[in-house]
This record gives C-alpha cells, structure tokens and sequence, in this order.
C-alpha cells in the first residue's frame, strides 16, 4: 500500500514553509471560494468553517487525497481584523493594535477525500502587541511588506519585536498553520512522520 497524495488547498508560501517543516511529500492547490464570515458569524467559527470549506474545494480534483485548509482571522476589542491590502490599512490596523492584545483564530482541516472523513481544529493564540512608535511601524512595513498577513503581523519575520508576549499552545498557528493539530490529524490517518 502506498502512502495517499497529501496536497495544501492554500496558495500562502507561510504555509507551504510551515508545512515543509513535516518533511512529507506534497502538492499545493489553490482553492476558489468566497473567504467573507458570514453574518453574525463568531471569528473562531469563521476560521473552522473556512479551513474545512478550503479543503473540501479541492478534493474534486484529488480523488483519494489527503487535503489541508487552513485559516485565520484575527480579532481586536471584538472586532475581526482582515489582510489590510495596503500600506494605509497596515498602518491603521498596527497602531490600533498598539499596546493592546490581538486574539488570532488558526483553524486546520484534514479532509480525507477518498473516505470523506474531515478533521478540523482551531488554535487560539494571544498576542500582545508593545507600545511601538510610529517610526517602528513604518521601517517594519518596509522591511517586512505584510499586506497579506491577518492584522499586519507577521511575526516570523522582525514583526516580533513588536510583540511583548505570545500565548499559545503551538507555536506555528501564529504563522498559519498548527502543525501539532496537523501532526495528531495525518496520523489519524496513518501517516508516519517520524
């Protein structure tokens, strides 16, 4: 018996990287779907139903594949904070963030096409972010040009020093994908990793 194709329904190179670091062999899909929350949708249930949906819109095209979606929204003083896009979004988005603490959503799905089976879990993560300057902000957006990062964070980078702590019980949901979840998920499904 062989070992089933493992494909990433995520088009981030984050989570490719992050994904890299099992050391199993995969193929990347880009899903197309609408990634709005829907209306009085909880943030949490937003990343869960994202990284499942993700998943599943590839799985026509991978028959007998093992499919991972991924998502996260990020939520400041209650209120969810997207990609900014722009430089003037990222700008607005860090100083709101200033001095305040920013609850990221990470959600993973493991969709088993071939059996229908789909995991799914999401990990919350606590950032509080210091008091930084606007002139921080401003070498940071230019050394770092996070416009496709939920809330401009992009901590992998030198985003972390504008971090004051981190709370989270897997280090890798920060940057997109919670590869202990991943990690108990493949190998629900028999996959060996180590």
């Amino acid at each position: 018996m062989h070992a089933p194709l493992i494909v990433l329904a995520s088009s981030s190179p984050y989570r490719r990287s992050l994904l890299a670091r099992l050391g199993l062999p995969f193929e990347v899909r880009t899903p197309v779907l609408d990634e709005a929350a829907l209306p009085g949708e909880a943030a949490r249930d937003t990343a869960l139903r994202l990284a499942q949906a993700k998943a599943r819109a590839v799985a026509a095209d991978c028959p007998g594949a093992l499919i991972i979606g991924s998502d996260q929204v990020a939520v400041l003083d209650g209120m969810a904070l997207g990609k900014p896009g722009t430089h003037a979004n990222a700008v607005a988005q860090l100083k709101a963030m200033r001095g305040k603490s920013v609850l990221f959503h990470t959600a993973v799905a493991l969709f088993n096409a071939a059996t229908r089976v789909l995991q799914s879990a999401e990990v919350p993560t606590t950032v509080r972010f210091r008091r930084y300057t606007d002139s921080e902000i401003e070498r940071y957006l230019t050394a770092e040009r996070p416009y496709d990062c939920a809330g401009s964070a992009k901590i992998e980078g030198i985003g972390i020093a504008l971090v004051a702590t981190v709370e989270s019980t897997d280090p890798s949901a920060l940057i997109g994908l919670p590869l202990i979840e991943l990690a108990a998920m493949l190998r629900n499904e028999g996959v060996v990793i180590v």
